[in-house]
C-alpha cells in the first residue's frame, strides 16, 4: 500500500480550514438561537399561558355567579302577580359566562398537562445540543489545527524540493560577466593546440583521408609546376 499523498493544490487544504472556521462560527450562533427560542417557548407555555388561562377561569367565574345573580334578580323583581317573568336575556348572559368558564378550564387543563412533556422533551433536546457542542467546540478547532499543520508540512517540502537560485547578501541575483577574455584565456586557448594535434595524430579514418586527399594536390600541382617548366624550356 502506498503511503505517499497525492496533493494536487495548497490552496484547497486553506479553503477546507476557513469553510470549517466558518462552519463553527455559523454553527454555534445557530443553536444558541435555538435554545433562546426554546427557552421563550417554554417559558409562553409554562408560565405566560398557564397564568393567563388561570386567570381567565378566575373570570368566567366570576362571570357565571353575576349572571346567576342577575337571573335571580329577574325572576324575584320582574314577577307580576302569578305571571312568571322570562328573563331571556339573563339566560343568554348565564349561557355564554358558563361557556366561556367551560372554555377556559379546558385551555387551563391543556397547560397543565402539556407543560411537564414540553419541559421533557426540551431537556432531552438541550441534552443533544450538548453533544454538538462537543463537536463544534472540540472536533472542529482539532481539525483546523491538524490541516494548519499539513500545510506548514507541505510548504517546508514545497521549499526542500524546488531549487533556489544563488543570490547575494542584498537579496539581489547575482551579475553575468561579459567582459573580454584576458591575455591568460587567449593563451589557454592557444595552448590547446596539444589537444588538437592529439586529435590530428590519432588514427582517425577522416584525418587520414583529409591528409592522403592534401598530399594528392600537392602532387598534382608539383607534376604541372614540372611540365610548365620543362615547356618553357
Amino acid at each position: 500500500m502506498s503511503t505517499q499523498a497525492d496533493v494536487k493544490s495548497i490552496d484547497t487544504l486553506a479553503f477546507i480550514k476557513a469553510a470549517i472556521s466558518s462552519f463553527a462560527h455559523e454553527t454555534g450562533q445557530a443553536i444558541a438561537e435555538v435554545e433562546l427560542e426554546g427557552r421563550r417557548a417554554i417559558d409562553y407555555i409554562t408560565i405566560d399561558r398557564a397564568g393567563h388561562w388561570k386567570a381567565e377561569v378566575r373570570r368566567s367565574s366570576d362571570m357565571v355567579n353575576q349572571a346567576i345573580k342577575d337571573l335571580e334578580h329577574c325572576r324575584t323583581f320582574k314577577k307580576v302577580g302569578n305571571n312568571q317573568p322570562s328573563c331571556i336575556e339573563e339566560k343568554k348572559q348565564l349561557e355564554k359566562a358558563r361557556a366561556r368558564l367551560a372554555f377556559s378550564e379546558e385551555k387551563a387543563e391543556a397547560v397543565r398537562r402539556w407543560s411537564p412533556v414540553v419541559q421533557q422533551q426540551f431537556r432531552e433536546t438541550c441534552v443533544r445540543l450538548v453533544h454538538f457542542h462537543e463537536v463544534i467546540d472540540v472536533d472542529c478547532p482539532k481539525a483546523m489545527a491538524r490541516i494548519e499543520r499539513m500545510i506548514k508540512s507541505l510548504d517546508a517540502y514545497r521549499e526542500m524540493s524546488s531549487p533556489r537560485p544563488s543570490v547575494n547578501a542584498d537579496g539581489s541575483a547575482p551579475a553575468t560577466s561579459v567582459a573580454r577574455p584576458t591575455d591568460d584565456g587567449v593563451k589557454g586557448v592557444a595552448g590547446s593546440g596539444d589537444g588538437v594535434k592529439g586529435v590530428a595524430g590519432s588514427g582517425d579514418p577522416l584525418t587520414a583521408q583529409t591528409g592522403n586527399i592534401s598530399g594528392d594536390r600537392l602532387s598534382a600541382d608539383g607534376d604541372s609546376s614540372s611540365s610548365s617548366g620543362t615547356g618553357g624550356l
